[in-house]
């Protein structure tokens, strides 16, 4: 991806296939998750950091390689950033893994973020339109991609959910004579119909 790819003003991504090696080499535009506001300005930071800072242009990359050179004790180490896009997602699951080591949490790879942003949307998301364009955000052209690969519930969550069903609506029985009034209701007219064909 490059920096050209990313539209702070309309806060987005364009994900264009000729130029971004996306699954199923789909084009698709990814808006910024509604994630919080201290996310979103790591990322406006980044990109102000490589466009003002370093004096990058649009065609370089947004996640660049790191620059390896061999060092004073004659072994290789990192210095800064490279000009380059990286050749594999290798170095974003070490960066993940070093960064949860110094948090002191275990290890989660990079894909679970997609999986949070599911469970996210199942909690935020008030209708069907809205769940759709939430799919859509991650790349899925159906929503049943979603469902079936990422929305599994939570044994807990499940059972609140139902619970919660069951509270917020009022199931009343009907009683034996209202089932019997709706039956003869039901069979005087299939009566009267059956007259009304056979005259």
């Amino acid at each position: 991806m490059k920096l050209k790819h990313v539209d702070l003003k309309e806060g987005c991504v364009q994900q264009d296939a000729r130029e971004v090696r996306t699954k199923f080499s789909k084009t698709f535009v990814t808006y910024f998750f509604p994630v919080g506001d201290e996310i979103l300005e790591i990322v406006v930071e980044w990109v102000r950091f490589l466009k003002e800072e370093k004096l990058w242009g649009n065609d370089d990359p947004l996640f660049p390689a790191t620059r390896i050179v061999v060092g004073q004790t004659h072994q290789f180490e990192s210095a800064g950033l490279k000009r380059a896009h990286w050749s594999s997602a290798e170095p974003i699951r070490k960066v993940f893994r070093e960064a949860f080591e110094q948090a002191g949490l275990p290890y989660f790879n990079p894909h679970s973020l997609r999986k949070t942003l599911v469970k996210i949307g199942l909690e935020v998301c008030n209708s069907l339109e809205e769940f759709k364009a939430w799919s859509q955000n991650l790349g899925h052209e159906r929503v049943l991609t979603t469902f079936l690969n990422y929305g599994s519930v939570a044994t807990d969550r499940q059972g609140a959910i139902i619970r919660g069903l069951v509270t917020s609506r009022s199931f009343t029985q009907p009683s034996a004579e209202e089932i019997a009034d709706a039956v003869a209701r039901k069979l005087q007219n299939a009566r009267v119909n059956v007259q009304v064909a056979s005259a």
